[in-house]
């Protein structure tokens, strides 16, 4: 039987995304997804004893095609070893300033100046679209310094974690200054007669899910109700005072601590960050080809060693800072390094756990299947592509909780289907990535989902569960504007009523299912 290049490679992700939902374990249910995945490549292979080598360490396949697979594969991946090495530097950022006050000084001015769960939950939305360069940063540093503010206004980390999610990848596939559009416009370049950043440029206005998501979430703030899990989740936060924390938070109280000492180390974590991806660019190599331009020097980066590279500085000023300031001694300071570390050990286990997952699944060809049926369906539906691209890529990054995955799959078959002079194929890449960004918002497998619930601190389940309805929500809706964009073909017909569709749809799900804490 053939299980490389069917429907067969997305059945890994999807039992172990199905488990977790079940039993809200999240460990257990992606280790039996990669011994399913490793099952299939073992018969694939014809060696049933093979399942062991698939999980640990193994090649699937011979010659230059072999696909690299198992847990020693994922982690000594340069790239994943690069964003461990951001995770655990955070870590350690945030346990310092935790440690020195900050925190709980910046809660102090924030009590002062936040008088509501509106303008926290906005204040979090704001500060989440400031820090657009890279998701994974923006998911941790949002959440280490909102998290006191949210927890004084009775929020729920739940809600926190969605906030957190829907302002990271969202927001990074819209700024043509980030990791995300580096990502695409390498992509899209190697093919020939397009010019990655202009076509990443050209989709930002029909990036439905992306702009829709800041429609709903703005909305759904303002209008102070909640629905479906999430209701249960803020009803617990507001009237019984359980947030949702999965505890461990140290906030130190000090009498020298002021608000600089969170501000500052945040804004030097940001500035070493893009100067660490500028510099890996070649923004001020006369070498690199890229030197003095911006927008290049961001597409021919590495995040997974300007990340580190700039979170590495960053930690060393902030330590030095926070000494000479005196609201840490060098003791507590040492112990916060260890303490740092720990608190990110259960993300980057749940990391490596869907790493390894995504290696199996894509040494079973997901990318083949989905071209395949992506070619069936051009031959019929010319204008409905938009809207069937947009599912497939959700499905797909659903499944294996990549989307930069899912559009280095799809672009190359996009843009072979249409046109290269005709508008369709912008809307296609919009379709595209829209897609790619909403499968892995709600991806329980995703490696943003798992930093959105790391920088919330909340059980990475819940967070799942918690948000699926509200971005379904955006997703049906973006689904019909990409219907109606195949045929009208203009971005702010379709963008204004898509923009109705979602407040309407708000006062709908108000007036029906809704609930408001504040009752």
């Amino acid at each position: 039987m053939v299980f490389v290049g069917t429907f067969w490679a997305l059945i890994p992700p999807i039992v172990a995304i199905v488990l977790a939902l079940i039993t809200k374990e999240t460990f257990s249910s992606l280790f039996i997804g990669i011994l399913v995945g490793a099952l299939l490549l073992a018969l694939q292979s014809g060696d049933i004893l093979n399942v062991i080598n698939y999980v640990i360490l193994g090649s699937f396949g011979e010659g230059d095609d072999a696909a690299k697979v198992g847990f020693i594969n994922a982690i000594s991946d340069p790239w994943n070893a690069g964003i461990f090495v951001f995770l655990v530097m955070l870590g350690i950022m945030v346990a310092l300033v935790n440690a020195a006050g900050g925190s709980v000084a910046f809660g102090r001015w924030a009590a002062k100046h936040i008088k509501s769960r509106v303008g926290a939950q906005l204040a979090t939305f704001f500060l989440g679209v400031l820090i657009f360069i890279d998701d994974y940063f923006n998911c941790l540093t949002v959440g280490a310094v909102m998290r006191p503010v949210t927890d004084t206004e009775k929020i729920s980390r739940a809600k926190l974690s969605y906030i957190i999610d829907a302002t990271a990848a969202p927001i990074c596939m819209i700024a043509p200054i980030s990791s995300w559009a580096a990502a695409v416009s390498s992509t899209a370049d190697g093919i020939e007669g397009v010019s990655g950043i202009q076509l990443f440029i050209q989709a930002i206005p029909f990036n439905f899910y992306s702009l829709l998501t800041i429609v709903f979430l703005i909305a759904i703030c303002i209008m102070g109700f909640d629905y479906g899990p999430m209701a249960k989740a803020e009803f617990e936060a507001y009237k019984n005072g359980n947030s949702g924390s999965l505890g461990n938070e140290e906030f130190a109280q000090k009498e020298r601590a002021s608000l600089l000492d969170l501000v500052i180390p945040i804004v030097v974590l940001i500035v070493c960050c893009i100067f660490g991806m500028l510099y890996v660019g070649g923004f001020w190599d006369p070498e690199s080809g890229v030197a003095g331009d911006l927008s290049a020097a961001f597409g021919n980066t590495d995040a997974s060693v300007g990340l580190p590279w700039g979170s590495l500085i960053a930690l060393v000023i902030t330590f030095f800072y926070l000494l000479i300031r005196r609201v840490i001694s060098f003791k507590e300071a040492t112990e916060s390094f260890v303490s740092g570390f720990k608190a990110m050990v259960p993300a980057m286990l749940i990391l490596t756990f869907a790493l390894t997952l995504k290696l199996a699944t894509s040494a079973l060809g997901a990318d083949v299947f989905v071209h395949n049926a992506l070619e069936g369906a051009a031959e019929g539906l010319y204008m409905m592509l938009p809207a069937i691209i947009f599912l497939v890529a959700l499905g797909l990054a659903f499944a294996t909780g990549t989307s930069w995955g899912t559009f280095g799959i799809l672009i190359p078959i996009v843009v072979a289907v249409f046109d290269p002079a005709s508008i369709l194929l912008t809307i296609g890449i919009s379709a595209c990535l829209a897609g790619a960004v909403c499968g892995d918002h709600i991806s329980p497998i995703s490696d943003t989902t798992v930093m959105a619930s790391a920088g919330a601190n909340v059980n990475h389940i819940e967070h799942v569960s918690t948000q699926i309805p509200y971005a379904l929500t955006v997703a049906a809706v973006s689904f019909v504007c990409f219907i109606i964009a195949g045929f009208v073909q203009n971005a702010i017909i379709c963008l204004v009523i898509g923009a109705a569709l979602t407040i309407g749809t708000l006062f709908v799900l108000r007036l029906t299912v809704g609930k408001k804490v504040t009752d």
